[in-house]
């Protein structure tokens, strides 16, 4: 057990990497620093690209606005600053984005359960009075600042997002893990081949999906003997780790490889079947990772694909539960060089 000293020693090491400021703001300031200059990329509050795009329904923005005519508590706005001064969104973007739409005119209230005299009305359809209450009404917001470390940022996003639906892991990367790897992945999941060897649904895609896979497929590729079965964990750790450098063209080569690799012997490319709309996780990391293993041992390997890409023992190795413990992960990729290499 810890001393008492060794206890107040790291909670006070930790507390001095955490700075932010706690701002109110009128709902119209808000709003114009949203929407001020957003054209040009230079708005002073931003909702940054892996942010979901705008998904509340009329009725729930409704519901928001009734709240705020209501005087009910309003949660805090997250925020994080960036070294230009610009304030990046990490949780609030859906209540910013309704405010910017109900001020424009382009929501028309709906189904309010006690504001009922509001129902169909626009913000252009308040009295002149009402319409400057609901501009100077105030919320707050959290500032974490520029002179917060790297921990402060991440434990940010991870824990605002952490058992909600707000943003799935490879979402909160993209926050966390700003730099030149990141940025890599991103560019990857734009290759041509990729996109045509993949399938995702819309939200998969909005969610991140693709550049989990890609993360996934160089972490795998370049540390699977550090990999101890703590997916998330091992995937922050790599993507970290890279943005403090990586050779970039090696990677990208093998990247490319892999793909032409992949068109050229797979019917399917990473998908089970010709038709179907996701890309199975398990499945892509499998024949991705085993690929470039084995054609850096062999870049003409003599391995004939369809003799085992649809049999049951493939199969057994990418469905069934427990698919990332270490061993399992592993053997479904070690069974792909193999057969890859003949």
């Amino acid at each position: 057990m810890k001393s008492e000293k060794e206890i107040e020693d790291q909670i006070r090491e930790k507390q001095q990497t955490v700075d932010y400021d706690i701002k109110e703001y009128p709902v119209e300031i808000i709003v114009k620093k949203y929407v001020d200059n957003a054209s040009t990329d230079e708005n002073e509050i931003f909702i940054p690209a892996y942010q979901r795009s705008f998904v509340w329904e009329d009725e729930r923005q409704s519901k928001f606005i009734e709240s705020l005519l209501l005087g009910l508590p309003i949660p805090y706005i997250f925020t994080a600053e960036n070294p230009d001064g610009r304030l990046e969104v990490v949780d609030g973007s859906q209540r910013i984005r309704t405010l910017q739409n109900f001020l424009s005119n382009n929501l028309r209230l709906s189904n309010l359960e006690f504001l009922t005299n509001c129902n169909d009305l626009k913000f252009g359809d308040f009295p002149i009075s009402r319409q400057r209450k609901i501009n100077n009404t105030s919320l707050r917001m959290i500032v974490l600042s520029e002179k917060s470390d790297e921990d402060a940022r991440y434990m940010l996003f991870e824990r605002i997002n952490s058992g909600s639906v707000l943003l799935e892991a490879m979402e909160k990367r993209k926050g966390s893990f700003k730099g030149p790897f990141t940025d890599f992945i991103y560019e990857c999941s734009q290759n041509p081949l990729f996109i045509e060897l993949t399938s995702f649904t819309p939200r998969t895609t909005k969610r991140g999906e693709p550049q989990e896979l890609i993360l996934r497929y160089f972490a795998y590729s370049e540390s699977l003997a550090d990999y101890n079965g703590y997916v998330n964990e091992f995937l922050d750790a790599f993507n970290k780790k890279m943005n403090d450098g990586f050779d970039k063209k090696r990677m990208e080569s093998e990247f490319n490889s892999m793909l032409k690799y992949v068109k050229a012997n797979y019917p399917n490319g990473f998908l089970k079947a010709k038709n179907h709309t996701s890309t199975p996780r398990v499945r892509f990391e499998a024949i991705a990772v085993g690929t470039t293993l084995a054609l850096r041992v062999n870049s003409n390997p003599p391995g004939n694909v369809s003799s085992w890409i649809n049999s049951d023992e493939f199969n057994s190795h990418v469905t069934g539960s427990s698919t990332n413990t270490p061993v399992r992960l592993k053997a479904r990729i070690q069974f792909v060089k193999d057969r890859i290499l003949g």
